[in-house]
């Protein structure tokens, strides 16, 4: 959840940001950025992570150093299509059907009990996906939707 952080804060700040400088709070500008931030951090994650998110993906994938390093250059790209407007309601159909795909991901590694930043088996396994990934996964498509789609 502490990556909800990183939403919530890019958002807030961004919402006073354009306030302050225009005089009105931007919502567009600032949920897609709040988004961004986040997507980009993850993304980033997946280079510093790689061992414990190929440990994520079933094992009936191949290559699966390959989809650590693909997925974590699409989310980076994700972030910069979302901020801009002309590209911002495609990049987000895209990035809501990434979250439910990489989900299954998400599934298998609470099974697993996998521990990403560790790259071992110390996970908190099912009751995070369900306490914690669920909730998450519905907010990400949830607020990528309405900033990317529905006030586009």
């Amino acid at each position: 959840m502490k990556l909800l952080v990183i939403l919530f804060a890019t958002f807030i700040l961004a919402l006073l940001g354009t306030f302050l400088f225009q005089g009105k709070p931007d919502f567009i500008f600032s949920g897609n950025l709040g988004m961004a931030v986040f997507i980009i951090f993850t993304g980033f994650s997946h280079f510093k992570f790689q061992k414990g998110m190929a440990m994520m993906i079933p094992d009936f994938i191949p290559a699966r150093m390959f989809w650590v390093y693909f997925t974590g250059v699409l989310e980076i790209a994700a972030g910069i299509g979302l901020m801009i407007p002309s590209i911002r309601e495609m990049t987000a159909i895209l990035l809501i059907i990434f979250y439910i795909v990489v989900f299954i991901a998400n599934i298998n590694s609470s099974r697993k009990k996998i521990n990403i930043f560790k790259a071992d088996y110390t996970g908190p396994g099912m009751k995070y996906l369900y306490t914690q990934r669920i909730p998450m996964q519905m907010i990400l498509i949830v607020w990528t939707w309405y900033f990317g789609i529905y006030l586009h």
